[in-house]
């Protein structure tokens, strides 16, 4: 059913152009009653005109909507509200557009940049907002619009008036959200990037062009409707894309004890550890940013509790946690092992997922298939023996709540492919014990072996909540580290359902925890209902990877790695999302009803195809790039001094040959005289540019505008994207192509 605004009257600021146009034409398209304001200034907030407003008036009249015209500046709010109650009687949507620009650097910016920009931007959208806000409140429903920009919410050189006052608008609508929530009055951020009066400053033409007004006005009018319930949200939209943002914190540290002094070189020593985002939260209220300052108190106080001979507490920190890592680490668990047939394999298939619907799955649901095999991630289950049957409660050093275990985060890395049938002995040891201040993580490296020979490798990351505290290092080098995807939209998606018996079916394989079956245990871990086991979810996921990317060949398998986020409930649809770099393929996977994450941090490491392959790409060969680069080396070597003082940087380059990784490069930039590099790279690029070899020449030669490619998603940029702009330095001054 289409969204109608029927009976809506919509309030646009500086609609007299640009984004507010396309705004004010799509409300009254769809029956909003809509007031066009728009002072009729230039973009740097001179001049007046009403000629603007009453244009879009003409066109919304044209096409028999309803619409009067508005010329108070948005300093004046009660006038424009006003204006709407004059004509239409109410008001339920205000969109705060209007907006100039007086770009300066920052020693450049007068008092007068600064104040006309808080102004128009900051005030304005306040005074606008409070003149409509009782009138919202009273009637029990309003939509509130602010307009933030991307150099708000990360800086742009030239804009620091801008920034500053885009931000705070995103500040502002996040308490309006907070107080208008229980009136039905919601307040939403957008930061769009769109072609405009604004934009056609930096942007070259064909680009402002392409970023149509369009792309962006279905996002305000979702966020604007009686059905939508986002509140306090802040989105990034623009070409037709659109992405919500969100905060996060890393765990931090606690840099000062009880009755002594807080000092820098305490913040200096410990610096890594409060800058370390591995487990980072998200808050997203003030309560919960308060929180773990209410929990330093608390620990504070509680630090004469522990023990007053503070030498003693350190030589033994499991006093109060009941964990002692000098007695835990290296400890081995008893071996176990495990007899299996070609029924277990198939039973797991089946327990994740796989079914005689898809015929690719035949190979590992039927034994007698010519090619029957087992799936790779079948390789965790011989390996949780380990865990199920109550080996870490032998292990000293290990005083813990086991009903506080939570199962974190999971590696598993094949040597060879498995078999379908046979006996596995698996030997588990503690490979380390970290302090993660609300908990412990243990973590429990587990090798696999066939009549003695490796087949594959487990490494468990387990947390016991409330088991913190004992003074443990953070972090640990022997950890198989998660890693973010890619910060670009992903190169495949596969949506699969999971069934209502999916837990019921897959704890056949050995997982027997009454969590996944039992609706009273489940209560008391408080789900409303049996959860779907987590290696469930990283089956599921890790065959989507091996159908996309490997053709189902589980000997391409090499290791996967994932945490585990939130849990799946059966009957849900799990949506992974993956991104290929090289033989790497980054993983997310979301419930796809909520859009929550439940695997995150995830990869799988697949090996390359066999020479035989036509996927297999000879690195470098026959690519026109090629020449190029040697150019570029060739300069380097003869002006490299003077290169490295304009550009100081280290840039990689990921060519690729129909959408698979062909070549790589890196230019050097910043160490030595400067150097060029082919193949991998042991040090690490500031940026990272990914293109496949045609593009790249057509951006080299001039025919393609590198922000163009970069917008049309031709060209992918990993890091520190403001260095781009010294390209032109390498390829246009000195490659002379």
């Amino acid at each position: 059913m289409s969204l109608s605004f029927e009976g809506r009257v919509v309030l646009v600021t500086g609609a007299g152009g640009g984004l507010g146009r396309e705004y004010a034409l799509a409300f009254a398209e769809r029956g909003a009653s809509v007031i066009v304001n728009d002072l009729g200034t230039d973009t740097k907030g001179g001049g007046k005109s009403s000629a603007a407003a009453d244009k879009v008036v003409e066109e919304i009249r044209a096409k028999g909507g309803k619409a009067v015209a508005n010329y108070d500046s948005v300093e004046d709010g009660e006038k424009l509200i006003q204006t709407a109650l004059d004509a239409f009687g109410r008001i339920d949507v205000v969109v705060n557009n209007a907006g100039i620009l007086r770009d300066r650097s920052f020693a450049r910016t007068s008092d007068l940049d600064w104040d006309l920009i808080q102004r128009i931007h900051l005030r304005g959208s306040f005074l606008v907002t409070r003149a409509a806000w009782n009138h919202m409140k009273n009637q029990k429903f309003g939509r509130i619009i602010m307009t933030a920009s991307a150099a708000g919410i990360y800086g742009n050189f030239g804009q620091a008036n801008y920034s500053a006052a885009k931000l705070g608008m995103l500040g502002l609508a996040n308490t309006l959200a907070i107080e208008g929530r229980k009136y039905n009055v919601h307040c939403n951020t957008i930061a769009p990037v769109a072609g405009s009066r604004l934009t056609e400053t930096v942007m070259p033409p064909d680009l402002v062009a392409s970023l149509k007004p369009e792309y962006v006005a279905p996002l305000v009018l979702w966020l604007c409707h009686e059905q939508c319930q986002e509140n306090g949200g802040l989105f990034e939209v623009g070409a037709g894309w659109i992405g919500k943002l969100r905060w996060e914190r890393s765990q931090g540290q606690i840099v000062r004890k009880k009755n002594k002094s807080m000092t820098p070189e305490a913040v200096r020593d410990q610096w890594d550890k409060i800058c370390d985002f591995t487990d980072a939260t998200k808050p997203a209220t003030v309560q919960e940013s308060l929180q773990s300052m209410v929990s330093v108190l608390s620990r504070m106080e509680s630090e004469d509790q522990v023990g007053a001979n503070s030498t003693a507490a350190a030589a033994s920190p499991a006093s109060a946690s009941g964990i002692n890592p000098s007695m835990a680490v290296g400890q081995k668990l008893p071996p176990t092992t495990f007899s299996f047939t070609h029924t277990q394999c198939i039973l797991y298939a089946l327990g994740v997922g796989m079914s005689t619907k898809d015929p690719d799955h035949l190979r590992f649901l039927y034994e007698g298939s010519p090619d029957f095999s087992c799936l790779p991630t079948f390789g965790v289950i011989p390996s949780q023996a380990a865990m199920m049957e109550g080996g870490l409660s032998s292990v000293p050093g290990l005083n813990i709540d086991f009903t506080q275990v939570l199962h974190g985060e999971q590696y598993l890395e094949l040597y060879k492919p498995l078999p379908t049938s046979g006996k596995l002995t698996s030997e588990a040891t503690i490979a380390d014990v970290l302090d993660k201040g609300s908990g412990a993580v243990i973590l429990l490296d587990v090798h696999t072996y066939s009549g003695g020979e490796l087949v594959c490798y487990n490494q468990f990351s387990v947390f016991v909540v409330g088991a913190g505290g004992f003074g443990g290092k953070r972090t640990s080098e022997k950890a198989k580290a998660s890693v973010p995807p890619p910060k670009r939209a992903p190169d495949a998606v596969v949506i699969d359902s999971t069934t209502r018996d999916q837990a019921a079916l897959y704890r056949l394989s050995g997982d027997w925890n009454p969590l996944h079956i039992d609706p009273s245990f489940a209560a008391m871990g408080g789900f409303k209902a049996p959860i779907l086991h987590g290696l469930c979810s990283f089956g599921f996921a890790a065959r989507h990877v091996l159908k996309q990317f490997a053709n189902n060949d589980p000997s391409r398998f090499k290791a996967i790695k994932v945490r585990f986020v939130k849990p799946v409930m059966p009957g849900q649809s799990l949506q992974t999302e993956m991104w290929k770099e090289g033989n790497r393929i980054h993983i997310q996977c979301k419930v796809k009803e909520t859009d929550a994450v439940v695997l995150a941090g995830a990869y799988v490491d697949l090996h390359g195809a066999s020479e035989a392959s036509p996927e297999n790409l000879t690195q470098g060969g026959g690519l026109q790039s090629e020449l190029v680069f040697a150019e570029i080396g060739r300069r380097i070597k003869d002006l490299g001094s003077e290169l490295l003082k304009k550009v100081n940087a280290v840039f990689g380059w990921e060519i690729t040959k129909d959408g698979k990784t062909a070549a790589q490069w890196t230019i050097d930039l910043k160490n030595g005289s400067g150097s060029l590099h082919k193949g991998p790279y042991s040090g690490k690029a500031d940026v990272t540019f990914t293109v496949s070899d045609e593009d790249f020449m057509e951006v080299v030669q001039g025919k393609v505008n590198p922000q163009k490619a970069f917008f049309s998603g031709k060209l992918k940029v990993r890091g520190n994207i403001m260095l781009s702009q010294k390209l032109e330095v390498i390829l246009k001054d000195y490659a002379k192509l």
